[in-house]
């Protein structure tokens, strides 16, 4: 086992723990906490200095980066790989951020959903546009901003990636299908992601409908079926990045997961490999934002604007092989790497993902969300 599994399954032993705290705690996704809404504008002082610390998913980085930069500006890094589910990592954060506290979180990632509804609730800030400047700059043309942030008044792409099946095919070589995890045959040996936007949407795709134009009550029947699956023995459970530890050690033989993901555990087993759905899979990106409260924010733009220059970029896509928002990093690749210039999971191509679709919140008031939010946060945590 290399260096990358090993960490994995030591940085993942502890996300089981997580999952319980949130899942009985106070402040669950679809919860609106004490926020008021008001939303300030994190102000940069001077030249970047003293400490900064991020929050960000396990294994979303090279070993590099972090001492490099860190060499460069002079700036201490604590660096926490302490998202394993958004659902849950809410959970955990929503009662500091309620307070106004970030809980010494500078920076932390999140998706184009969570970040709008975070801003919504005033617990993360507006950028200071000035220091930000290089890397706004810098965006590629393919990381469109989301409807919910159109001018990125408060998140930026950190890296981007594709939501489909990760794969054992010594071991269920016939897998192309969502549909696939319902077949007897692999009975308690798949397993899918515990993130509401995310899972659902694709048993939704796999049966012909569209998530993006899905009704409550196609949302309400999904997890009605998944529900049937996991009481059945069908799905082995429902996981954030921890799936990579199942698959890594045999206990999994398919999963709903992150293409990134994919190529890391291909990397120690090479018949592991990401399978895009006969229906497609869903797009997304993940964004840094800056937390109500967070300490030194002249630190993060600094840092942020550093991953924005395209050697440096070009070094953390090279490990992930997450999609890049960086404009030239492609070019670069042509020049110094063509086989990643040329990965489709780097740099995908409208033909590849033709069928994909956005990851979406289900619809209707908010009386309509919660229901669903109720529903799914009965299964994955019953």
């Amino acid at each position: 086992m290399k260096l990358r599994t090993r960490k994995l399954l030591s940085v993942l032993s502890g996300c089981a723990l997580v999952l319980v705290l949130s899942a009985c705690g106070g402040g669950g996704i679809g919860s609106e906490g004490d926020g008021n809404g008001e939303v300030t504008t994190a102000q940069a002082e001077g030249t970047a200095s003293g400490d900064l610390t991020i929050s960000n998913w396990p294994l979303y980085i090279d070993k590099q980066t972090v001492p490099d930069y860190e060499k460069a500006s002079g700036v201490s890094v604590k660096y926490i790989e302490d998202i394993n589910s958004y659902d849950e990592f809410f959970g955990k954060v929503q009662p500091l951020l309620a307070k106004g506290d970030s809980g010494d979180r500078s920076l932390m990632v999140a998706t184009d959903w969570l970040a709008k509804k975070m801003y919504d609730l005033g617990y993360i800030q507006k950028f200071d546009r000035k220091a930000l400047a290089p890397a706004l700059s810098g965006i590629s043309p393919a990381a469109r901003p989301p409807v919910t942030d159109p001018d990125r008044s408060y998140s930026i792409p950190w890296q981007g990636g594709l939501t489909g099946l990760i794969v054992n095919k010594e071991r269920a070589p016939e897998v192309d299908s969502v549909n696939d995890l319902f077949d007897p045959k692999y009975k308690g040996r798949d397993e899918m992601l515990s993130e509401m936007r995310e899972t659902p949407a694709l048993v939704m795709k796999a049966e012909g409908i569209d998530p993006e134009q899905a009704s409550t009550q196609d949302w309400l029947d999904t997890i009605d079926k998944l529900k049937d699956a996991v009481d059945s023995g069908q799905i082995r459970k429902f996981t954030g990045n921890d799936y990579a530890g199942d698959l890594a050690n045999g206990d999994a033989v398919a999963v709903i997961g992150w293409a990134a993901d994919a190529n890391q555990l291909a990397a120690d087993n090479p018949d592991i490999e990401w399978v895009m759905p006969a229906e497609g899979c869903l797009t997304w990106w993940d964004n840094w934002v800056i937390p109500i409260g967070a300490p030194n924010p002249t630190a993060a733009y600094d840092w942020i604007n550093y991953t924005y220059e395209r050697e440096n970029q070009a070094q953390i896509v090279a490990w992930t092989n997450a999609i890049t928002p960086v404009e030239g990093v492609r070019e670069l690749f042509e020049k110094t790497d063509p086989a990643l210039a040329k990965n489709k999971l780097i740099f995908p191509t409208e033909e590849y993902t033709a069928n994909c679709s956005g990851v979406v919140s289900p619809p209707g008031d908010q009386a309509a969300q919660e229901e669903v939010e109720d529903a799914w946060l009965g299964l994955i945590s019953g």
